[in-house]
Order: C-alpha cells, then structure tokens, then sequence
C-alpha cells in the first residue's frame, strides 16, 4: 500500500512502521485525533516528512489504518512552531497508477513539493 505524505510516497507494506503492542494502543484513536496530532506534528515541523520519515511514516499508517480508502495527505504548515489551528490539512484518495507514478518519480528524484503539488494538491494553481 503506497501512501503520498505531503511529497513523500512511503510503502506501508514494507514493514509495519508499528509494534503490535502499539498497533492496539492506537485502536482506540479516533480519526479526529489523529489528524489533530498530525497538524500538531506538522505545525512543530512543516517538513517532518522529511526530517522524521519514520514518524511521518508512521502517521500515514495511521491515517490509513483509520480510513482504509485515504491514500495521499497533506499537512500544509505556514512556518515552524505555528499554532496547530493553522495547519491546513488536505486528504484524498488517489488511483493505484497514479500511485505507482508518483512512486516512480520519487525514486528517480523527481518528486519534491511542487511536482507533488501539480500532480495532486493543486494548491499553486490559483
């Protein structure tokens, strides 16, 4: 399962980027409070993608662990250590090919935050 985190594709099928015991911890976090830590997480550091792939990695587990169909999220923070209000959060579910192209462009390098924004988010259109 290929999930897009911000300009980030990570491969949740790799490894389960959480224990079993923590897997049952977390069973009881609704989706609300996952996306609440997730703009706390973002609005502490806007590139936490990149910075902490392994916390990030596990976020993106936990968004889709919550909402099987969410593919992509986006954590968008205008600067580090902002309110966490202020982290707009964006989620979609994306084709399996889009996935894997977007997977593809990462792994040749091709893949930063307008690539991903022009291919997903859309968000510098306007």
């Amino acid at each position: 399962m290929l999930f897009l985190l911000n300009d980030v594709v990570f491969d949740l099928d790799e490894a389960c980027p959480v224990t079993a015991g923590d897997a049952r911890r977390f069973e009881a976090l609704e989706l609300d409070y996952v996306l609440e830590l997730g703009c706390e997480l973002f609005a502490e550091d806007p590139l936490l993608h990149h910075n902490d792939p392994q916390r990030a990695r596990r976020l993106a587990w936990l968004i889709h662990d919550r909402s099987p169909d969410v593919n992509a999220a986006l954590f968008a923070a205008p600067e580090a250590g902002c309110n966490p209000d202020l982290v707009e959060p964006q989620f979609c579910a994306l084709p399996t090919p889009v996935m894997r192209q977007l997977q593809n462009r990462a792994t040749k390098g091709k893949l930063d935050a307008v690539a991903a924004d022009k291919a997903v988010w859309m968000r510098l259109a306007a």
